[in-house]
């Protein structure tokens, strides 16, 4: 394919076919993206010569993880072998090239500008590292927040050591400045999804009266635990569920490990099957007038033992960090 909009066609063409299948569409996120970085580097090299030396692709956010829906928007980052201007602008450049590509495709650009379009994420190993030691060290919420958006990332694209070696000095100073609590608070804001009366609390207002938002509600709080026990635990791993995989058996016992990661996947699984993924912001609602008494039961569990798993983790740290 030579061009974003045979890529476009591609991608609008495949996706009805995995749409209900978690695993599935993801891998065909990947390779669909994987084709835009192609046609990207392809253009690059034909209009600037060259790549002026070896670089990662990133993807950070809900791709990072593995868990994107039908739709998504951009968060990714480049990593490049060597400093210099001349190198940096080239990489600036093929980083609007990609995220222009992207768009066209099918992914929105990212409200929050992280794209490898911006010198804030796409910098030169060396250049890295002392951002990331920066955020680490000034550790205000903003910068905890960027630092756990990083943690996030995968390689999809070239050099896969590249973001390996700046994770282990992420992790490194986390445990080595006691950070775990900060970014324990970064996520502790956990919005509440069941009421005292056993409810589920819906939009009251809005395009999305009657709906749950299951992305802030239900994902957020096991993607969130889950994260803060890899980042103790060391695990570099990036989906929820690869993660859980990973966590022994001293942080979190078997059975817990079996059904978190049993609900997880029944969540992301029910997104597909029950939101309308007719756009980016819809397929993050749940109507529940459209659920069956049975589903209704069912999204109360997932969500009470999301509620429960980060509970054990916030007291977990805390008693910790004292």
């Amino acid at each position: 394919m030579n061009s974003y909009l045979e890529i476009r066609r591609f991608r609008d063409d495949q996706i009805i076919w995995v749409s209900r299948n978690h695993l599935q569409l993801n891998q065909l996120h990947d390779e669909i993206i994987t084709r835009v970085i192609h046609v990207s580097v392809k253009q690059m090299e034909e209009r600037y010569g060259p790549l002026p030396c070896p670089f990662t692709f990133f993807m950070m956010g809900s791709a990072g993880r593995f868990e994107q829906s039908v739709w998504s928007d951009q968060d990714h980052g480049i990593i490049f072998q060597q400093q210099g201007t001349r190198i940096q602008t080239y990489f600036l450049v093929l980083g609007k090239e990609i995220s222009q590509g992207l768009q066209l495709a099918g992914y929105d650009y990212c409200d929050g500008g992280v794209m490898a379009s911006n010198p804030l994420w796409c910098k030169s190993q060396s250049e890295w590292e002392k951002q990331l030691v920066h955020w680490a060290i000034d550790s205000t919420w903003e910068s905890i927040r960027q630092l756990l958006i990083f943690i996030d990332g995968r390689t999809l694209y070239g050099e896969v050591g590249y973001l390996e070696n700046l994770k282990k000095g992420v992790y490194q100073t986390i445990h080595n400045e006691n950070l775990l609590k900060k970014v324990l608070n970064n996520t502790l804001h956990l919005k509440k999804a069941i009421g005292v009366l056993g409810q589920l609390l819906v939009e009251t207002h809005g395009p999305h009266t009657g709906s749950i938002n299951i992305k802030e509600k239900a994902l957020f709080p096991y993607v969130n635990a889950v994260r803060l026990l890899a980042i103790k635990g060391n695990i570099h791993e990036t989906s929820t569920l690869s993660r859980l995989e990973r966590l022994p058996e001293n942080e979190l016992p078997l059975i817990k490990k079996e059904l978190y990661k049993n609900h997880f996947l029944k969540l992301l699984n029910l997104r597909l099957s029950l939101s309308k993924p007719d756009n980016y912001e819809n397929s993050h609602y749940l109507a529940i007038a459209s659920l069956s008494k049975r589903q209704k039961e069912e999204v109360k569990e997932i969500l009470k033992n999301g509620a429960a798993l980060y509970r054990y983790i916030r007291n977990l740290v805390e008693k910790e960090g004292n």
